[in-house]
């Protein structure tokens, strides 16, 4: 694997593999790598196929992160990312300074989304998807994949990159990876390494409380509220937990769910202590 930190030299190694008829995977990330990302990696490597070759950002994107928010603190180590990513199958790491993403400083254009990044994690965090969208569209245009990977934990960040794959026409598929969990059932998150013992025990009430939607639902309940009461119920009793949203909604449109189907997907943020923890799951699993 070799790690490049220039526009150009990503471009270059790009070209280089486009010269032999690899088709190329980008696999976006912040870095501080987990079991989570890597399995992103998997997914890229299976969907570019056999002679792929598959590019990792590592970037912290200033753009995405708010007043008050944790760009600062947001763990960093890319010697460890860069071991992880070449035992995993990554051909190219990318990694560049804020300087080279955005030479000019703060664009001037930026990619804003509409209505649905006003939901859910965009009602808390204003601004967050605009950046987000931004970057991502100008990692496609850099490396001009023939396939894009997303983690589903970031569940409305991936539904916003691909409405905006559509109605930009841009010519990538995104393929959207399974959420990567703890044997406990706690989402693998970069930000689990801000959690306190109890508050990192704590933190398993929002998967039990995505455990008990979906339990609700198999039994046949079909209500939005009754299902959502039952989710409610189980992140009550766990007194750590500061419950920002938890919310059943549509895939599609990030509206809320009227009625309960199989598709609707149940939806949680959460504080435990400093740290803000997103988790979801469609309620048929």
């Amino acid at each position: 694997m070799k790690t490049v930190t220039t526009r150009a030299e990503l471009r270059a190694a790009v070209a280089a593999a486009r010269a032999r008829d690899a088709r190329v995977g980008l696999v976006p990330t912040m870095g501080y790598l987990h079991e989570g990302h890597l399995a992103l990696v998997d997914a890229a490597r299976a969907s570019v196929g056999a002679g792929g070759f598959v590019v990792m950002s590592v970037f912290v994107n200033p753009l995405q992160f708010g007043p008050g928010e944790d760009l600062d603190r947001y763990p960093r180590d890319l010697p460890r990312d860069a071991k992880l990513a070449a035992g995993r199958g990554v051909s190219l790491l990318f990694a560049p300074t804020t300087e080279q993403m955005y030479p000019a400083g703060e664009p001037q254009v930026h990619v804003v989304p509409g209505a649905m990044a006003d939901r859910l994690c965009g009602a808390f965090r204003p601004g967050h998807f605009r950046g987000v969208l931004t970057v991502v569209a100008k990692l496609l245009n850099l490396v001009q994949p023939d396939v894009a990977v997303f983690g589903r934990k970031d569940f409305q960040q991936a539904t916003l990159i691909r409405r905006m794959v559509r109605d930009l026409d841009v010519p990538v598929e995104i393929v959207v990876a399974p959420t990567v969990r703890e044997s406990d059932g706690l989402a693998l998150s970069s930000r689990n390494l801000y959690l306190s013992p109890p508050d990192r025990q704590a933190a398993l009430a929002l998967s039990r409380a995505l455990a008990a939607g979906q339990a609700a639902f198999a039994a046949g309940e079909r209500d939005a509220a009754a299902v959502l009461a039952r989710a409610r119920a189980v992140l009550d009793a766990e007194p750590r937990v500061r419950l920002q949203y938890l919310e059943l909604a549509d895939p599609d449109t990030l509206e809320p769910a009227e009625r309960a189907d199989g598709r609707s997907v149940l939806a949680v943020a959460a504080h435990l202590g400093a740290t803000r923890l997103i988790d979801n799951a469609a309620l048929a699993g």
